[in-house]
């Protein structure tokens, strides 16, 4: 397993790239909780989203032979942008491959920051076919959006930054794409708490990932019909085996539950935040409301994992 030295070697060498983000409360959600709720604002870092932790540390390991031929990736919209980012910080070409059902606003970040894209239908199979076309015939290296440990160390880092806050914490709450965001902050928590339990959530509608830990294998969507755009994605072998030993469980959210959620952050924080974001913060007011106290004197983690939403298609 991924130590707890790779952690820090990591935020070390990601922290000129990188945000450390601000972490935010709310007295409003702390009462309707019962409980000291901190979130991670990782929608004030740079492209939008956690994600540019994750390829900023994929991309500074390449070499330098590498780094010449380019990085290629898949990706509905947030690891686009931020390996597009992170490859224009160091010259590097990167090509990303996206689905055409994609927002436009996340392909038009992933053409300012100097991406290629390149769309395809919105199926895995089709999404990781035209990124081996791609490397092919470009000499690029893949990089995994989720299922990569380079990735899956960056992506931590965000609850590294939390917990070194905030020490003692007792939940960490994070929502469950591809994966690499809360394998990675069950890592941090491994390594730098004592009592923290480490919960996901996803929306009913793409639950694979609360499958997957009932069955103990990896699991798949038959369809991903939910707002949550960047929780579309399935686990990997990488992330699963740290997922299924080190994470608490899953909460499922509706869509319904998902827009309540988006709405009261942007009208009580005054801060905007994407749905796959909204999906973690439903589902801590979705276990207080169905067991009350069970938060009682508890401080909660929230990772806010972005806020790259198309202004035109709010749901609310």
């Amino acid at each position: 397993m991924l130590t707890k030295q790779d952690l820090l070697d990591c935020h070390k060498r990601i922290a000129p790239f990188v945000h450390n983000t601000p972490v935010l409360t709310s007295r409003l959600i702390d009462e309707k909780v019962n409980a000291q709720v901190f979130f991670k604002c990782e929608n004030f870092q740079r492209a939008g989203a956690y994600k540019i932790r994750g390829a900023t540390n994929a991309i500074l390991q390449l070499s330098e032979e590498q780094k010449k031929s380019g990085v290629v990736t898949h990706s509905s919209g947030n690891f686009a942008q931020a390996l597009s980012l992170a490859a224009q910080n160091v010259g590097v070409t990167a090509h990303i491959v996206m689905p055409n059902t994609a927002p436009e606003v996340k392909k038009i970040a992933v053409r300012e920051y100097g991406g290629k894209i390149y769309e395809c239908e919105p199926t895995v199979e089709a999404r990781q076919s035209l990124a081996d076309d791609i490397a092919a015939r470009t000499g690029a290296t893949f990089v995994h959006p989720s299922n990569d440990n380079n990735v899956i160390l960056g992506q931590g880092t965000a609850a590294l930054e939390l917990l070194e806050n905030l020490p003692d914490l007792d939940f960490i709450f994070c929502p469950v794409g591809g994966g690499g965001l809360i394998a990675g902050s069950a890592l941090s928590v491994k390594y730098f708490t004592h009592n923290c339990k480490v919960y996901g959530a996803e929306p009913f509608e793409a639950d694979d990932a609360y499958r997957s830990l009932q069955s103990g294998a990896i699991e798949s969507n038959e369809s991903t019909n939910t707002i949550a755009d960047g929780l579309k994605t399935m686990l990997g072998d990488k992330n699963f085996p740290i997922i299924l030993e080190l994470v608490s469980g899953i909460v499922r959210i509706t869509e319904d539950e998902i827009v309540a959620a988006m709405k009261l952050v942007w009208e009580r924080m005054k801060i905007i935040i994407e749905p796959s974001s909204a999906v973690t913060v439903a589902a801590v007011l979705k276990c207080s409301k169905a067991q009350p106290g069970v938060f009682q004197n508890k401080k909660i983690g929230i990772i806010i994992s972005g806020g790259n939403v198309d202004l035109s298609k709010l749901p609310f």
